[in-house]
């Protein structure tokens, strides 16, 4: 076998294994708890090079622990459209393209499953290389997990402040209690803190995260009830918005 033989042998080696050991990796997620992402590492390595003391503060609690109000939160603050949605949102791609080629202060249009891809499977980073990487997974959970399933992933594995991860977390660290009994208003302030956690701190929350939090829970209005599993959405639970005439 000539060296072009070999070479193109290994290539379909490792592009089956690549894929193999990915859709497993994702199935097996589905099921099994996600105690730690390769942000956690990342930042742990940063800390210490930074000279500081390493925290890490992360307990994985089941969505049935978790305030209702937190699913709400997120879908008012980040990705409005999570429940309508396949993993991409072409509605709020389209309108950040267009924001941004106005010159305007730009906009992402990620939703919540892809910043759940990036969050479980990949490093931060802008690179066209990353991105690819990100739809991939953000694909593979849209199919191979439900709605339900992708909000109990990324509300246990977004940083939420400097070495928080997690909703149970940051309700300890800044709240004093625990995921369950968030308010309402808590939750949107937490969900204010999302762009950047690293910056606002939901425990010493600035003018603009209360106003930001403000205009979150006026959005909460227009989502509906986040569905148990096995649920489907319900339109009544919403005040109006793109959910409230949802049909099946």
């Amino acid at each position: 076998m000539n060296k072009l033989g070999i070479i193109g042998k290994v290539i379909r080696w490792m592009v089956v294994a690549f894929f193999g050991s990915t859709i497993l990796v994702v199935v097996l997620l589905r099921f099994v708890p996600v105690y730690y992402t390769p942000l956690m590492f990342i930042r742990c390595f940063e800390q210490m090079a930074e000279g500081k003391s390493i925290k890490m503060h992360h307990h994985w609690v089941p969505m049935e622990e978790i305030s209702p109000h937190m699913p709400v939160a997120v879908m008012a603050s980040e990705d409005q459209r999570f429940l309508l949605h396949h993993g991409f949102d072409y509605q709020a791609i389209e309108k950040a393209a267009i924001h941004n080629m106005e010159g305007k202060r730009k906009h992402g249009a990620s939703t919540i499953s892809q910043q759940t891809a990036k969050n479980v499977f990949l490093w931060p980073g802008r690179s066209w290389i990353r991105k690819g990487f990100e739809a991939y997974f953000t694909v593979l959970i849209e199919f191979m997990w439900s709605k339900q399933r992708i909000m109990e992933v990324y509300l246990n594995s977004i940083e939420m402040g400097d070495g928080i991860y997690g909703i149970d977390a940051v309700a300890a660290d800044n709240f004093s209690t625990t995921a369950a009994d968030l308010s309402r208003s808590q939750c949107a302030l937490v969900a204010a803190t999302l762009p950047n956690p690293r910056k606002f701190d939901s425990a010493n929350p600035t003018s603009y995260m209360l106003k930001r939090r403000r205009q979150i829970e006026t959005q909460m209005r227009f989502m509906p009830s986040f569905p148990r599993e096995g649920e489907d959405i319900n339109p009544e639970t919403s005040a109006g918005g793109v959910y409230r005439n949802y049909k099946k």
